[in-house]
C-alpha cells in the first residue's frame, strides 16, 4: 500500500524536474536573445559613429559612390549573421525542449509498461489474450511514435540545409550586388571627378 503514494510523489517529483528544466531551458534562450540583441546595439551605436566620421572625411564622387557601396555589403554579411546566431539560439532551446519531451515520453512509455506487466500477472485466468492485446498495442503505439519523431527529425534537418542553402544564395546575391554597383558606379565617378 505504501508503494503506491512513493510510485506517485515520485512521478510528481520527476514532473516538477522536467517543468523547471524546461523553464530553465526557456529563460535561458531568452537571456541569449537579449544578450544578441545587446550586443548588435553597441556594435551598431559604434559602427554609426565610425561612419557617421568618415562620411564626413568624403571629399569627392568617387569617394561618395565608395562609400555607399561599402555600406551594402557588410550590412547584409551582418544581417545574415544575426539571423544565423538568432536561428541557433532557437534551435539550441528547440533540441533542449525535444529532449526533456522524448525523456518523459520514454518514462510514460516505461510506466505503461511496468503497468501492464503488473496487471497482467493479477489478472485473472484465461485474460491471456487481453493482455497480449494490450502489449501489442503498446509496441505499435510505440513503434509509430519513433517514426514520428525520426521523421520529424529528418524534416527538420531538410529545413536548416535549406535555410542555410537560402541564407548563402542570398548573401551570394548581396555580394555581387554589391560588386555590381561598385562597378556600374566607379566609371561615373571618374567622368564626374574628370568634369570637375
Amino acid at each position: 500500500m505504501t508503494a503506491i503514494p512513493q510510485q506517485v510523489l515520485a512521478r510528481q517529483k520527476a514532473q516538477l524536474n522536467t517543468f523547471i528544466a524546461a523553464q530553465t531551458a526557456l529563460f535561458s534562450g531568452f537571456e541569449k536573445l537579449v544578450d544578441l540583441n545587446l550586443k548588435v546595439v553597441k556594435a551598431s551605436l559604434d559602427e554609426v559613429a565610425l561612419r557617421s566620421q568618415q562620411a564626413s572625411d568624403v571629399k569627392d564622387a568617387q569617394e561618395a559612390v565608395a562609400f555607399s557601396t561599402g555600406l551594402v555589403q557588410p550590412g547584409a554579411e551582418k544581417a545574415l549573421a544575426y539571423g544565423k546566431h538568432v536561428y541557433d539560439i532557437v534551435a539550441g532551446v528547440q533540441t533542449e525542449l525535444v529532449k526533456l519531451g522524448e525523456e518523459q515520453i520514454a518514462e510514460s512509455q516505461t510506466q505503461i509498461s511496468d503497468a501492464i506487466d503488473q496487471w497482467s500477472k493479477n489478472a485473472p485466468t484465461g485474460s491471456e489474450g487481453a493482455v497480449a492485446l494490450i502489449k501489442s498495442s503498446l509496441a505499435t503505439a510505440t513503434s509509430a511514435y519513433d517514426s514520428l519523431t525520426k521523421a520529424a527529425k529528418q524534416a527538420a534537418e531538410v529545413a536548416e540545409s535549406n535555410l542555410n542553402a537560402a541564407a548563402n544564395a542570398t548573401f551570394k546575391a548581396a555580394s555581387d550586388a554589391a560588386d555590381a554597383a561598385n562597378k556600374v558606379a566607379t566609371p561615373r565617378s571618374r567622368r564626374a571627378a574628370a568634369a570637375a
